[in-house]
C-alpha cells in the first residue's frame, strides 16, 4: 500500500469507514464550522444520517447537515471550553435528548466526537468514537513529561515538579537559572492552550504567578526558559510499532513587556535542519514505544518543543490527533488520519503498517499547510465575516481584490476566533510567525482586538 497514491488511500478510507457505515452518527458537541470536514468524512463512509450537536456556530463555512443547537456555559478559557464537551454529552437537555431519539430510534447511531470526550462509557446507549479514554488523557499531565522523557531516552531540558507554594517554586526556579516557564498539573482535569502556563522571571512576576497556580493546581513543574523556534512533531502507535511523520512550527508569539505567550497557528511549510528532523522523528518512535509498553497506548500523539541552539527539546505531550498532526495530515487526507485513529481507539483493525502510513510523508513534505490563527478570550466582536486581505511583507491589509487570502473571523463560547485561509502570503521554507503576528496586529487596528504588541520567537539553531 503507498498512500501517496488516491487509489490505496480510497481503499483504506473504505476499510476504515466501516466504523460509521450504514449507521445514524451523531457529531459533537462543538462549533459548528469546526465540524465540516467531520460531517463529509462521515458521510463518506455511508453513515446513513448525520446530527450536529452544535454549541455556535463559528468562523468558516458550515456544514450543510442538520444540525441541533445545545446551549454551552461561557467560558473565560479555551481549556474551559473544552472540558465542558464530555460534560455537555452527558447531561443533554431533555429537548436534545428528544432530537436524538426521534433521530436515531433504533439506537443504531454511534458518536463521533472530538477528541475531549471519553469513549470509556456510551452517551444515551451509543457507543462513542473521535474521544480516547481517560488513561490515555492522563499522560498528557505535563508534571509526567520528564518521567516519559527519561523512559524514552529523549533529550530534554531539566525540571522540577513542586508544590504549589511560593517558597518551593521560588527554591525551583533560582535552581534552573531564574529565567523559567510554569505548568500546573490537571487537579482540575485536561488544560491546554497555554492556559495553565506561565512565563516568569522577576519576583512580582512569580507572585502573580502564585495566586493563579495556588488556585487551580497541587502541584507545578518549572523548566528554564527554553529560547528558540517553538515546534512539535507527531506519531501514531499501530499495532506493529510507532509512525513518525514531519516536524511542525508553532507560531507562540510573544509580549515581551507582559512576559506572556500568545497562541497562533501551525505551518509545515518551515523546515528544521535535517539532523533535527530525524532527531525529532526518532524521538516519536522512542517515545511511542513507551507509551505503549507502559500504558497500553494505541493512535496518534504529538511533542510539543522547542528547536533550541543545542537542537530540539520536548516540552509536553499531546495524547491525541492535536492540530499539528491534522495540518500536516491534510496534505494527504485528513479524513484517512481522522479515521484511523478512530478505528484504533475503538480497537477496530486500522488496515494500515507502520510503513505503509509513512509513505505519506513525501506528500506531507511537497504539499505544505499553514496559516496564521487568533484566539481571543473574555472578549467577543458579535461578528461573523470573511474577506480578502492584502499582503505587503510587513502587514494585512483588507482589500476588494482577490489576494488569496481570507480572513474568515466569527464568536467562540470563549470569545473569538480568526484565521487566514487560504493564505498565499506563506511559502516553503518560511516561518509562518511573523505573518501571525501580523493578524494579530491587524485585528487590533480592524476590531480593537486588544491583543497588544507580539512578536514571533528567534531562530537560533544554525
Amino acid at each position: 500500500m503507498d498512500l501517496s497514491h488516491e487509489t490505496d488511500r480510497r481503499e483504506l478510507r473504505a476499510h476504515l469507514g466501516g466504523l460509521y457505515a450504514g449507521r445514524p452518527v451523531l457529531i459533537g458537541p462543538g462549533v459548528l464550522a469546526g465540524f465540516a470536514s467531520a460531517a463529509r468524512m462521515v458521510r463518506e463512509a455511508d453513515a446513513s444520517a448525520v446530527l450536529i450537536l452544535a454549541t455556535t456556530r463559528g468562523a468558516g463555512p458550515v456544514p450543510d447537515e442538520e444540525w441541533v443547537s445545545v446551549e454551552a456555559p461561557a467560558r473565560a478559557t479555551v481549556t474551559e471550553e473544552l472540558r465542558d464537551h464530555d460534560r455537555l454529552l452527558r447531561a443533554l437537555p431533555m429537548s436534545v435528548v428528544e432530537r436524538i431519539e426521534a433521530f436515531d430510534p433504533e439506537r443504531r447511531g454511534v458518536w463521533c466526537t472530538t477528541p475531549f470526550i471519553s469513549t470509556d462509557e456510551p452517551v444515551l446507549g451509543r457507543p462513542v468514537t473521535g474521544g480516547r479514554p481517560a488513561r490515555f488523557e492522563a499522560v498528557e499531565d505535563k508534571l509526567l513529561a520528564e518521567e516519559i522523557w527519561c523512559a524514552a531516552e529523549v533529550e530534554h531540558a531539566p525540571s522540577r515538579v513542586v508544590p504549589a507554594d511560593l517558597a518551593a517554586l521560588d527554591e525551583a526556579s533560582d535552581e534552573l537559572g531564574g529565567d523559567v516557564v510554569w505548568s500546573g498539573d490537571t487537579r482540575e482535569g485536561f488544560n491546554g492552550g497555554g492556559n495553565y502556563v506561565r512565563w516568569v522571571a522577576t519576583a512580582a512576576e512569580r507572585a502573580a504567578a502564585y495566586d493563579f497556580f495556588a488556585a487551580h493546581c497541587d502541584r507545578v513543574r518549572v523548566l528554564p526558559f527554553l529560547e528558540g523556534v517553538p515546534c512539535s512533531v507527531h506519531g501514531m502507535v499501530l499495532p506493529d510499532g510507532t509512525a513518525a511523520f514531519r516536524p511542525v512550527e508553532i507560531a507562540i508569539l510573544r509580549n515581551a513587556g507582559e512576559r506572556a505567550f500568545t497562541y497562533g497557528g501551525l505551518s509545515s511549510y518551515w523546515d528544521p535542519p535535517e539532523v533535527d528532523r530525524a532527531a525529532m522523528r526518532d524521538a516519536v518512535r522512542r517515545v511511542g514505544e513507551h507509551l505503549r509498553a507502559a500504558y497500553g497506548y494505541a493512535g496518534a500523539f504529538g511533542i510539543d518543543g522547542v528547536l533550541t541552539a543545542d537542537g530540539f527539546r520536548p516540552t509536553e505531550l499531546n495524547a491525541r490527533i492535536s492540530a499539528g498532526l491534522a495540518s500536516v495530515a491534510a496534505a494527504v487526507d485528513r479524513d484517512l488520519f481522522t479515521l484511523v485513529q478512530a478505528n484504533l481507539i475503538a480497537g477496530r483493525d486500522p488496515g494500515v503498517t507502520v510503513a505503509e502510513l509513512e509513505t505519506a510523508l513525501p506528500v506531507m513534505d511537497r504539499v505544505r499547510t499553514g496559516r496564521p490563527v487568533a484566539v481571543s478570550e473574555g472578549r467577543s466582536l458579535h461578528v461573523t465575516d470573511s474577506y480578502p486581505l492584502a499582503w505587503d511583507g510587513q502587514r494585512f491589509t483588507r482589500t476588494d481584490e482577490e489576494t488569496g487570502n481570507v480572513l474568515a473571523i466569527g464568536d467562540t463560547p470563549t470569545g473569538f476566533f480568526a484565521k487566514v485561509d487560504p493564505c498565499a502570503a506563506l511559502h516553503p521554507g518560511e516561518r509562518l510567525a511573523p505573518l501571525n503576528a501580523a493578524l494579530y496586529a491587524f485585528l487590533d487596528v480592524e476590531y480593537d482586538a486588544g491583543f497588544g504588541p507580539v512578536s514571533p520567537a528567534p531562530s537560533v539553531r544554525h
